[in-house]
């Protein structure tokens, strides 16, 4: 008895002396302290270390009122993305590699979140964006040093998928009082053309000429495709390059097309507007030739295969998110005027394998999957239009779905056609809910067929669209299809066909302009369209 009572005061004696010696050693540790070219960089939650690979974590804050960085944090992929001049990082929490300038790097410790901050390691993103890092371990300081000694301020973040920016964007209709757009494709040959990759003098040229060209038959707005397969043409911390630029996905082509293109827009007095493909992923099925950060090696489980082409699944609520961070990137760091989506949501004709998601984010409780597939395109739809007016009220938002809503066979308030692939049906895009609601400024209906065809008449089909428009705040521009002229399809043997629709849109006040389909189609000057197009305009 003496002795197991010996023995007790002798634990709680060492006891005692381990928790002094605890006391003691965290009262004598230093604050870590951080300063930039010599000034004491604050932080709201103390940056910290990692144990074992002894990295230090600081607020995201830090990186980008006291680097000048701008950062974007992705709560649904857990992804933040630091950009400052040419310079792209992203890091994914849990993830033991980054992505640095489209290459893949690891890491010892990645993304983190503290006390509702996000936390990245500083000596990595330092040194990635060009700052010289000193740790003195035993002061507890951490001296960055820039080039120069001076750094740039830049908007506050917080840990939300958008940080915002300055507003951009004119957000008004072009000088010439209507829109008259042109649709640029990087994925049909509108730009670059395959003679070009590698070559940026030529890639600038190509772009240059045509916009020159355009505004002299009195085009005053391009949409560009920054977007087509999950990739993009401007640097990127979520998606990779765009092959078309090199030849290599992933591969950076040396400048920033996206900025470049812009700038020589707005030289020209032209607006310019960012046009996605949101869910498509590829165009073949194959992924051998993708780059690491591509989507469909990422995120597999977001892919379907859909008759050889990848894409991403609309019903993952995290996926969808992914896509919207994506664009939020283009409006955070681009002076553009809109955000223009096409018609790629859920593809049309075709099986679409997504019972796990039906089964699992069926948040309608609905036994109809069609109804459950445009819920969350509606989602989509809404939560993007949010994103990009919360940040920047002025750009404008439009969508150009597929020419035909609704067959009047399938509804009868739908159009007098006979569509194979109507919007609502075949894509479950529910167009009249988004303009009915407002979730969008702007839609530019693909009315692709001409006067005489009967199965979807040019003048029927814009009677509907103008019918659904009324007595709401959404604008209506027309999307036409000079890519058909010369062909076999009836009506298109003549370029007056493209004037004559202009003529009978001229009997609708609420149609307030016209975008065509595509550059290259009207530069050819098929069937003389040029000059119809210029008298047709009083140029």
């Amino acid at each position: 008895m003496k002795f197991r009572k010996g023995l007790i005061l002798l634990l709680i004696f060492v006891l005692g002396l381990q928790t002094a010696g605890m006391t003691a050693q965290a009262a004598g540790q230093k604050e870590i302290v951080i300063n930039l070219d010599g000034q004491r960089l604050d932080s709201d939650v103390a940056p910290y270390i990692i144990p074992k690979v002894n990295v230090t974590m600081v607020p995201l804050r830090v990186i980008s009122e006291g680097l000048g960085a701008s950062v974007l944090w992705s709560q649904a992929t857990r992804t933040v993305t630091i950009k400052k001049a040419d310079s792209v990082i992203s890091m994914t929490s849990g993830r033991q590699q980054a992505t640095v300038d489209n290459t893949v790097v690891g890491l010892d410790a990645s993304v983190e979140l503290k006390q509702g901050r996000v936390m990245v390691p500083i000596r990595f993103v330092s040194e990635n964006l060009g700052i010289r890092v000193n740790w003195n371990q035993s002061e507890q300081v951490i001296d960055l040093t820039t080039e120069d000694g001076t750094t740039t301020p830049a908007p506050t973040p917080t840990p939300t998928p958008a940080v915002p920016a300055e507003p951009g964007g004119t957000g008004q209709t072009p000088a010439s009082e209507e829109m008259r757009g042109a649709w640029i494709a990087t994925v049909n040959g509108d730009w670059p053309s395959s003679g070009s990759r590698n070559n940026i003098t030529k890639q600038k040229q190509e772009y240059t000429q045509q916009l020159d060209a355009l505004k002299d038959m009195g085009i005053n707005a391009v949409f560009v495709q920054v977007r087509a397969n999950a990739d993009a043409i401007y640097p990127s911390g979520l998606v990779p390059w765009n092959t078309v630029l090199t030849g290599t996905q992933g591969k950076d082509p040396g400048y920033d097309p996206l900025s470049f293109m812009i700038e020589e827009a707005r030289q020209r007095g032209m607006e310019f507007h960012a046009w996605f493909n949101p869910f498509r992923a590829t165009n073949s099925a194959s992924t051998s030739g993708l780059a690491a950060n591509h989507v469909s090696k990422l995120h597999p489980d977001w892919i379907v295969n859909v008759s050889g082409k990848l894409y991403i699944n609309p019903g993952m609520p995290q996926a969808r998110q992914h896509i919207i961070d994506t664009i939020m990137e283009v409006v955070n760091q681009y002076d553009i005027d809109g955000v223009h989506l096409d018609d790629y949501f859920y593809p049309s004709n075709a099986t679409f394998n997504d019972d796990a998601a039906f089964k699992t984010y069926n948040t309608l409780n609905t036994k109809d999957r069609a109804e459950w597939r445009r819920d969350n395109i509606n989602q989509f739809v809404k939560q993007l239009g949010e994103s990009v007016h919360r940040v920047k009220p002025n750009v404008q938002y439009g969508i150009s779905p597929f020419g035909v809503w609704r067959n009047k066979a399938d509804d009868p308030t739908g159009s007098d056609t006979r569509a194979g692939v109507p919007a609502y049906d075949s894509m479950h895009a529910d167009v009249r809910t988004w303009i009915k609601q407002g979730w969008i400024d702007y839609v530019a209906p693909q009315v692709y067929w001409s006067m005489t065809l009967s199965a979807a008449r040019y003048d029927k089909v814009v009677d509907w669209w103008v019918n659904e428009v009324a007595n709401t705040n959404v604008k209506l521009y027309i999307g036409h299809a000079p890519y058909k002229l010369g062909t076999s399809e009836i009506g298109w043997n003549t370029s007056q066909e493209i004037i004559d629709q202009l003529i009978y849109n001229e009997k609708y006040d609420l149609i307030k302009g016209d975008i065509y389909f595509s550059s290259q189609h009207l530069t050819k000057n098929t069937l003389g369209l040029i000059a119809r197009l210029k008298a047709y305009y009083g140029l």
